[in-house]
């Protein structure tokens, strides 16, 4: 999933309304089948469930949940670290599954991105409840981040069209709004956009 360049409506478009596909990982065998129990009895689909952070990041690579469900204490990789790894790299959220409720290891995730956090034991209800509330975040979380992209992006394009209108104004010996116009005209003859229309005049330093 990489969504960054898209609109808030694309990214509901694009995002399920809820995860089907949760990636389980826990080193205890036996509340990693307690887990997946839950998940399939839930109608999910499990991918793992993997044994640590690093297992964790290749299954995530091969196979692309859309949710990741991790213990904290993990070996050879932990599970916020793995949480950064999977947002950072692949966009793909994370549940905190775990036994220690401490402040530190909760500061410590809303740092890695982590976008909820559930204590040991689990019930099935309290399961779904958090993969419901965490994924709502995620989604809200993606909606923002788009809207302030193109928010930027609105600035950069803006910027370039000023860039090129002033060029168009010095060379030619035109008013600023002709120049416009001119930007405007060579758009729509040739079915490109202002922006890249202004960025060839940039780039050749051609006027129009």
């Amino acid at each position: 999933m990489t969504p960054t360049s898209q609109s808030s409506q694309e990214i509901r478009d694009v995002l399920p309304d809820a995860p089907a596909r949760i990636l389980v990982a826990e080193d205890e065998a036996l509340v990693a089948q307690g887990v997946v129990a839950s998940l399939e009895g839930l109608g999910l689909e499990v991918v793992g469930p993997c044994r640590d952070g690093v297992d964790a990041i290749e299954t995530c690579r091969a196979q692309k949940p859309d949710l990741a469900l991790m213990d904290i204490r993990m070996p050879n990789m932990d599970g916020l670290e793995a949480a950064k790894v999977l947002f950072a790299e692949m966009e793909i959220p994370v549940v905190i599954l775990s036994a220690f409720g401490d402040d530190d290891y909760l500061r410590d995730s809303g740092e890695a991105g982590v976008f909820g956090y559930l204590l040991k034991p689990v019930k099935t209800d309290q399961l779904r409840a958090g993969l419901t509330v965490a994924w709502q975040r995620y989604l809200d979380h993606m909606e923002q981040r788009s809207r302030i992209i193109t928010l930027e992006q609105r600035l950069e394009d803006r910027k370039l069209i000023e860039k090129a209108k002033w060029i168009i104004v010095d060379r030619k010996g035109v008013s600023e709004p002709d120049a416009m116009r001119l930007l405007q005209q060579q758009s729509r003859s040739t079915r490109k956009t202002i922006t890249q229309v202004a960025q060839g005049v940039i780039d050749s330093n051609a006027l129009l």
